[in-house]
């Protein structure tokens, strides 16, 4: 051995570091361990009188909600991008090319539907209406005709067709398995994203993003109390309880986490801090301000 030798050891080594593709306000996506894959990473945070707010726990909650929900439709035979479940926050995901816009499927007339349309809030609809937006922010998230998408070559007639027979099928499924659980299903968002095959030749169209009360509106049956965005905008001390209860009603809640153990206490090894500034619910001025997501 030569003098001044020392061996490597493991610990000289830094840990690698995945790459951040993407971060919102609610999840964040890094490259995958596996070609073809990302890692969906769900977050605590909420938007609320336009700053960010933290529920505790919210993340995990959503990450079991979306597990669940994704894995029923799969073996429906609807196409999700949901592989498995890394951890409590974090799902591996396959690798697609997002589309610019969201459906929303409304059953009930609700919130900026109903003031568009000049309809009676809480009305039923006869038929389950879906509406294209364009995810843009700075935009206000607009509604778009299905021409838009085609004529702008943002999607494809069959990839719209696909996807209004999909969302409808979607539909199906939560309205049914809300009702067991004596919530109302008023309306959902869905995301969708390209799957292309190894040879780039073809592509498929699938669910993306998630599937939890983030983008769920829902009304408790039994209350009347909204259990979605709404009720945490009108009543944002209720924001912890209103996740927890949808995950309750699901069957998910303390699955992982023993009951009496706050989910605070249940964080993985990906946390991190964020670089914006995050307040308290509990520090609000006014706890009852509302202002749409």
């Amino acid at each position: 051995m030569t003098p001044n030798f020392r061996p490597i050891l493991l610990s000289d080594y830094a840990q690698p570091r995945r790459r951040q593709l993407f971060e919102g306000m609610s999840k964040i996506l890094y490259d995958g361990p596996e070609p073809g894959t990302y890692v969906l990473y769900f977050k605590d945070d909420i938007s609320l009188d336009d700053e960010v707010e933290t529920v505790s726990g919210k993340g995990i909650l959503n990450n079991r909600v979306s597990e669940l929900m994704m894995t029923r439709l799969n073996e429906l035979g609807l196409e999700t991008h949901f592989i498995r479940t890394l951890n409590m926050r974090e799902q591996l995901v396959r690798a697609t090319e997002t589309l610019p816009f969201s459906v929303t499927l409304h059953n009930v007339a609700s919130g900026n539907f109903a003031k568009r349309l000049g309809l009676e809030e809480g009305m039923l609809l006869s038929k389950p209406i879906p509406e294209f937006s364009l995810r843009s922010k700075d935009l206000n998230h607009p509604v778009v005709a299905a021409e838009h998408l085609t004529a702008l070559g943002w999607s494809r007639f069959e990839e719209i067709d696909d996807i209004l027979m999909t969302s409808q099928r979607v539909n199906d499924f939560l309205t049914g398995q809300f009702l067991a659980l004596n919530i109302r299903l008023i309306s959902f968002s869905l995301e969708f994203g390209r799957f292309y095959t190894s040879d780039l030749m073809d592509s498929q169209i699938m669910i993306t993003d998630e599937l939890s009360p983030d983008n769920f509106n829902l009304l408790d049956l039994n209350t009347g109390r909204r259990l979605d965005q709404q009720g945490i905008q009108d009543y944002p001390e209720e924001a912890s309880e209103i996740y927890q209860e949808v995950a309750r009603r699901l069957g998910v809640l303390g699955l992982d986490i023993p009951e009496g153990i706050p989910l605070s206490a249940s964080q993985d090894i990906f946390s991190q801090k964020r670089p914006f500034k995050k307040r308290s619910l509990k520090q609000r001025k006014n706890p009852h301000g509302h202002n749409s997501l």
